[in-house]
């Protein structure tokens, strides 16, 4: 079995100098999933965009998972973990509202499974500043695990359902606003057949749906339910 990619040195000890370094190779698959997403990453496009040959590319990883491995740390380390604060609820807030912007910003971390989280040291550091941010309230190791993940399990399920919706308006030339709108003689049809008066008060009186802030309202009320019930 071969040693994970954070235990192997950049340069072995033998053999001629590396052309590339690890950074290049991850800046330029993150740079291709970004404009066509995780399908347009391959170690032959990768190595053509390096200027070089597929096989020399294994030279520094074994295989495409090791590829992704180096994605994901490589844009962790855009920015730092937010800093403490001592609050445990502002902390977790802070943390999980960076890694839905993360994620916002480069899409295809939604395609990587969320269970093998990156183990690079930016994702080290990730790690550490989650858990930290339920280090006074005395619980288990299990404790804190399984409230960290529940929380990061709503952001990504509320990422990828913004992601989708980004992806319908980019179809269908409609933004959410401009999709009620089209809705709007069935959503009196509905209204009118008398059939559905709790959808009906909804469709009404609510103001979130047309809310040009919608996502981010939905996020904030969303994450503090979760943490209410974390609490």
């Amino acid at each position: 079995m071969t040693e994970p990619i954070w235990l192997r040195p950049e340069r072995g000890a033998r053999g001629p100098r590396p052309a590339h370094r690890r950074a290049d190779i991850a800046a330029t698959a993150v740079r291709l999933a970004d404009a066509d997403g995780l399908d347009a990453v391959s170690l032959r496009r990768v190595a053509a965009e390096l200027g070089t040959g597929p096989a020399t590319l294994y030279r520094y990883i074994v295989n495409k998972d090791e590829l992704f491995d180096l994605m994901v740390d490589a844009v962790l380390g855009e920015a730092d973990p937010p800093e403490p604060t001592g609050d445990w609820r502002t902390d977790l807030s802070a943390v999980a509202s960076a890694q839905r912007e993360l994620v916002l910003r480069h899409p295809w971390l939604a395609g990587l499974p969320a269970s093998r989280p990156s183990l690079g040291p930016n994702g080290l550091a990730w790690q550490e500043a989650m858990y930290a941010t339920l280090a006074g309230l005395g619980l288990t190791a299990d404790e804190t695990l399984l409230r960290v993940q529940t929380v990061l399990t709503f952001v990504r399920g509320h990422v990828i359902d913004e992601l989708a919706e980004r992806e319908a308006a980019r179809r269908s030339g409609q933004d959410m606003r401009g999709w009620l709108d089209a809705q709007g003689a069935y959503g009196d049809a509905v209204i009118g057949s008398g059939r559905y008066p709790q959808l009906s008060r909804i469709m009404l009186d609510a103001e979130t749906p047309h809310a040009e802030d919608r996502p981010d309202r939905l996020f904030r009320y969303g994450l503090a339910r979760v943490l209410s019930g974390i609490g």
